[in-house]
C-alpha cells in the first residue's frame, strides 16, 4: 500500500451505511463518513470527484442491479463497495445467493478503478448482533475471499472495539452517530495509506457511568414504537425505507460542488 497516496476522485457504493444514515446534518440531510473520507481526499487533490450512489435499504441484488455498473462506468481511482448485511437481517437469507451477487460486484468494479475498498461492517453490541452474528461472520469471511482475489482493501470495522459500543449507535440501533461515521471514515483513511489524524479510533471508548433503569426502559418502548415496529412492517409488506429515493450524488463531479 502506497504512503500518503493522492486520489482524485472516489465513489462509493452500497446501503444506509454508506448514505450517512445517522449522522444528521442541520437541514435534515445526512453526512456521513463516505462525505467525511472525500473532504479529506479533497483537501489533498485538486480538482478531486466524488459520487456516492448509496440508497438506504438497498440489499445486494438491487446494488449490483441500481449501482455496481454506474461505478464501473466511472473509472474512480477508489471505489468502496459496501453491501450485503441487509440480506443477512432479513427472515430468510440466501448466503450462496450473496455471494454469487458480491463476486459480481467485485469482478465488476475491481478492474475499473485503481483500488478497491471493501468492509466488515461494524456490529453493535446486543442480542441482535448474537441472533444475526453467524450469517455476518460468513458474510465476512466471503469478503476476505473476494478481496483476496482481486487485490481488494478490506476495512475491518467489525473487529474494532470503539463501533461495537452502543454509545456510538443512534437510538435505531441500526445506524451509527456522527462520532461512529467519524471513526469509519479514519479508518477507511488509513486503509489506503494515508496518515493518521486518529490513530486510536478503533480503541475502546473510557467507561462511563450506565444508565439507570427507567432510562434504559424508556429507550426500550421509543425504539420499538418509532424503529422496530415500521421496520417489521415494512418486511412484512416487501417494502424498503428506500423505495423511490435517488442516489446520494449521482455524479462523478468536484466535490466543491456537491459539499
Amino acid at each position: 500500500m502506497q504512503t500518503n497516496p493522492t486520489h482524485a476522485s472516489l465513489v462509493t457504493v452500497g446501503d444506509s451505511f454508506t448514505e450517512g444514515m445517522s449522522d444528521l446534518l442541520p437541514d435534515g440531510s445526512y453526512r456521513g463518513w463516505a462525505d467525511l473520507l472525500a473532504a479529506r481526499m479533497a483537501a489533498r487533490s485538486p480538482g478531486f470527484r466524488y459520487a456516492n450512489l448509496a440508497v438506504r435499504g438497498k440489499l445486494i441484488g438491487q446494488i449490483v442491479d441500481e449501482q455496481v455498473d454506474v461505478a464501473a462506468a466511472m473509472g474512480a481511482d477508489v471505489i468502496t463497495l459496501v453491501g450485503g448485511l441487509n440480506d443477512t437481517l432479513r427472515p430468510k437469507c440466501d448466503m450462496a445467493r450473496v455471494r454469487d451477487l458480491l463476486t459480481q460486484a467485485v469482478e465488476r468494479l475491481a478492474p475499473n478503478c485503481e483500488q478497491l475498498v471493501l468492509m466488515r461492517s461494524p456490529g453493535r453490541q446486543g442480542p441482535v448482533l448474537e441472533r444475526f452474528r453467524p450469517r455476518m461472520e460468513a458474510l465476512f469471511a466471503i469478503i476476505d475471499d473476494l478481496s483476496r482475489q482481486h487485490g481488494a482493501v478490506v476495512v475491518d470495522l467489525y473487529g474494532a472495539d470503539s463501533l461495537a459500543d452502543p454509545r456510538l449507535w443512534d437510538v435505531d440501533r441500526l445506524h451509527l452517530t456522527a462520532d461512529g461515521h467519524r471513526r469509519v471514515a479514519e479508518a477507511v483513511w488509513q486503509s489506503l495509506g494515508y496518515e493518521p489524524e486518529d490513530p486510536e479510533w478503533h480503541a475502546p471508548i473510557p467507561a462511563t457511568p450506565p444508565p439507570g433503569w427507567l432510562m434504559r426502559r424508556t429507550a426500550d418502548v421509543r425504539f420499538a414504537r418509532q424503529y422496530l415496529l415500521p421496520w417489521i412492517g415494512r418486511r412484512l409488506t416487501g417494502r424498503s425505507s428506500g423505495d423511490g429515493l435517488p442516489p446520494k450524488r449521482p455524479e462523478l463531479l468536484p466535490y466543491e460542488d456537491l459539499a
